[in-house]
């Protein structure tokens, strides 16, 4: 039998061995990480070599979008996610082997770690399985079981495990009686060798590990009801069953918040009789005179001990695998909102609506710049509608507004429907309007830093202007922003929050570095998502801009008080000095290639002023790459990089999406017919469909099954936030104010 009573010895050649490996940390260490790298390459179907490439440069310090960008020969060209993946799984794999070490030392230290356990441990691939082969030397709070050790009631456990065929149990527990011991009959003392065994059943690691599986492939999650008379939208959960391996993300998060809110009681339901057997066999190796008494205990260390715990390792596995997937959805629909195109060369009027306190309106020049402040009152309760023309008149004349921006929030549709009838009643062709999302206006007018930018403006006045801003650089705005109150996500608030906040601030630096900043315009919102930069820093080269003047070169940015050489290697890519003594300044070319793009000119028998100029795009068209690198003393995928980047000098990569849409009229609900076709704004994606802005005052739902007339696996397959799209009207219900739209062309 594996479970027996643990043993007190150790061999010396496993304490030679434990030794050895303390003596020798470099080697030991290598090798560790060689395995890490093996194993991470084993597990994303990545090349070793590739790992270890990213896994030394992560090490040296370097940011997941500079290696993706400027160390694509060092990692095979590995992409940012697949950078990210390996860094994620990095940390996972020496978090783990840390316990491990942590686990063997205090099993070492108990004087009961045999060669066979500390295989077992070294080879875990996952720290379920390290906390399993540990429990049972983690010390105990008082147990059932260990108060039958102190009782000395652990021989007549041994004496049960060694299945006798003949012999009584009772007669042998008798020999246990012991009134000082407060075990005062052979029922007592069968009773505590019977909870010794059950503890050490339910320690065993391969029986949690088949129960565990076990229990994710057949149990089923059940949820009812506290209070069946209670109005809720956990309705749908009042009395339902599905399994636990066909659960989706969402309905997992949903039960759970049900839970949380004392709505729902939840649990899982497994078929015990299987699990009863499979233990027996596990245990009761044949007949015995004391086969029954094994049942009891097999039944008695599932339902007390081991059901409960595995019911909450799983419903936990469960909730991190769907956090991880909210978590994801999240940060692609945010990926997609900071990439939105910016709306350049216009001057626009942002309108932050509202009710009773009246609609903030705030101008704002092409550079983003506040040119006027007001207020207006065309909304209940007030209405007061002539003037809130004469003061929208006025500010749209004053400063030539060819945009009107609103906000998506309170009072938005009353506040658009009097915009629209102003735009017709001006006969202006050329002013339009749209509508912005809002989600986190508020947090940002009321932060420290709005109130640094505004300091003379309320809470209020500052959200007018950055709703204005959001249309003209979305990406610039929206940074200033805590990423999770953007509010393109579902159940961001039921997930692990640092976790969040990791992965959406992952999916924001690696936005701003892959459109890139001007160095001379960027807030320190902005220029702190810059790969290797920080807040600090950030502030540091604002302050130096505005002492200094306008940064000259990107070698400047070595003047800047606590930015070092390694910083620089990391940020100089992502930054553009548009307008200085450098052309090459204002691509996303790294000055450590400088030098090979003056080769690249002297082999082309070219100047760097032609940058721009369509004799250079011709120059430049007839170069190949491949044959070209070796003579430039470069790598392939570098120089590609840099041809691309000197063919399109200055180049925006949002600028490549179509603009949002603008309306000049206004539609409500009750305009809409079913057939209707439509032009729409994504709003948000979620894993049962998209929600798209038509013009009316809730946003209008593509269910998955609308999305295409192909099976659709996921919305982000069809669809993203911000996308344009053409939709049809296939249900109104007026009276909850929800329509509901297809995609597919009827």
């Amino acid at each position: 039998m594996e479970l027996t009573k643990e043993q007190n010895t150790q061999p010396e050649e496993q304490r030679a061995r434990l030794e050895e490996q303390k003596a020798q940390p470099e080697e030991q260490k290598a090798q560790l990480e060689d395995r890490i790298a093996r194993q991470i390459s084993a597990e994303l179907e990545i090349a070793v070599g590739k790992v270890r490439a990213a896994v030394r440069l992560l090490d040296e310090g370097n940011t997941i979008p500079f290696i993706a960008r400027y160390r694509k020969e060092m990692t095979g060209e590995l992409d940012e996610n697949r950078l990210r993946e390996i860094a994620d799984r990095l940390q996972y794999l020496r978090h783990l082997e840390e316990r491990k070490r942590e686990v063997l030392r205090l099993i070492d230290e108990q004087g009961k770690l045999t060669e066979e356990l500390q295989t077992a441990i070294e080879r875990a691939v996952k720290m379920q399985e390290v906390e399993d082969l540990y429990r049972p030397y983690r010390q105990k709070r008082k147990t059932r079981a260990s108060v039958a050790r102190e009782r000395g009631l652990e021989p007549l456990a041994d004496w049960i495990m060694s299945q006798p065929k003949r012999g009584s149990l009772e007669e042998e527990a008798k020999r246990y009686v012991d009134a000082e011991k407060e075990v005062p009959a052979a029922e007592d003392a069968i009773r505590g060798a019977m909870d010794i065994l059950a503890e050490m059943m339910a320690d065993d690691p391969k029986v949690r590990a088949w129960v565990r599986k076990y229990t994710f492939d057949h149990g089923v999650l059940t949820a009812q009801a506290k209070d069946a008379e209670r109005e809720s939208v956990y309705e749908m959960y009042y009395d339902y069953r599905e399994p636990v391996r066909k659960l989706p993300p969402h309905r997992i998060l949903a039960v759970n918040r049900g839970e949380r809110e004392d709505v729902l009681k939840v649990g899982i339901e497994v078929p015990e009789e299987t699990i009863f057997d499979h233990m027996m066999r596990r245990f009761a190796v044949e007949p015995s005179a004391v086969t029954e008494t094994l049942r009891a205990v097999v039944e008695d260390a599932y339902r007390r001990l081991i059901a409960p715990s595995i019911e909450r390792e799983v419903r936990n596995e469960m909730t991190e695998k769907a956090e991880e997937h909210a978590i994801r959805i999240f940060a692609a629909n945010l990926r997609n909102l900071l990439l939105q195109p910016p709306v350049k060369g216009k001057t626009v009027l942002g309108v932050d609506p509202a009710y009773r306190t009246g609609c903030k309106l705030a101008v704002v020049d092409e550079t983003g710049k506040m040119l006027d402040i007001a207020v207006a009152y065309p909304t209940p309760p007030n209405k007061r509608i002539e003037e809130a023309k004469a003061v929208f008149r006025r500010l749209i004349e004053k400063h030539g507004v060819e945009l009107i921006v609103i906000g998506n929030g309170t009072a938005s549709r009353e506040t658009e429907l009097f915009v629209a009838a102003l735009i017709k009643e001006l006969n202006r062709p050329d002013l339009h309007y749209t509508i912005v999302s809002e989600a986190g206006a508020s947090v940002y007018s009321a932060s420290r830093l709005a109130q640094e930018e505004f300091p003379d403006l309320d809470v209020a006045e500052r959200s007018a202007i950055s709703i204005a801003r959001r249309l003209q650089d979305p990406l610039a705005e929206l940074v200033k922003i805590e990423p999770k109150a953007i509010g393109v996500g579902q159940y961001q608030h039921d997930v692990d929050q640092k976790r969040l906040e990791e992965s959406l601030g992952a999916v924001v630096e690696s936005a701003v570095n892959h459109v890139g900043v001007d160095l001379n315009t960027a807030s320190p919102s902005l220029l702190s998502y810059v790969a290797g930069v920080g807040l600090s820093i950030a502030k540091n080269i604002v302050k130096y801009r505005e002492e200094n003047g306008k940064f000259k070169s990107r070698g400047e940015l070595l003047q800047v008080p606590r930015l070092g050489a390694k910083t620089f290697e990391q940020c100089a890519g992502f930054l553009r000095v548009n307008d200085g003594t450098n052309p090459l300044d204002r691509t996303p070319i790294h000055p450590e290639s400088y030098g090979v793009v003056d080769r690249l000119f002297r082999e082309l028998g070219l100047e760097l002023d032609l940058l721009g100029t369509q004799r250079l795009k011709d120059a430049l068209k007839e170069v190949s790459a491949e044959q070209l690198a070796p003579r430039l003393g470069v790598g392939v995928p570098t120089l590609r990089d840099i041809l691309d980047s000197l063919m399109r000098p200055g180049r925006d990569p949002r600028e490549e999406l179509p603009p949002p849409v603008f309306r000049t009229d206004v539609l409500q609900i009750e305009d809409l017919k079913e057939g209707m076709e439509l032009q729409g704004t994504v709003r948000n994606v979620t894993d049962f469909g998209a929600f798209v802005d038509i013009g009316i005052k809730n946003d209008g739902l593509v269910h998955i099954s609308q999305l295409s007339e192909n099976y659709v696996k996921h919305p982000l397959d069809v669809v993203s936030v911000g996308d344009t799209v053409t939709v049809w009207v296939l249900g109104v219900d007026m009276k909850k104010g929800r329509v509901s739209l297809t995609m597919v062309k009827p």
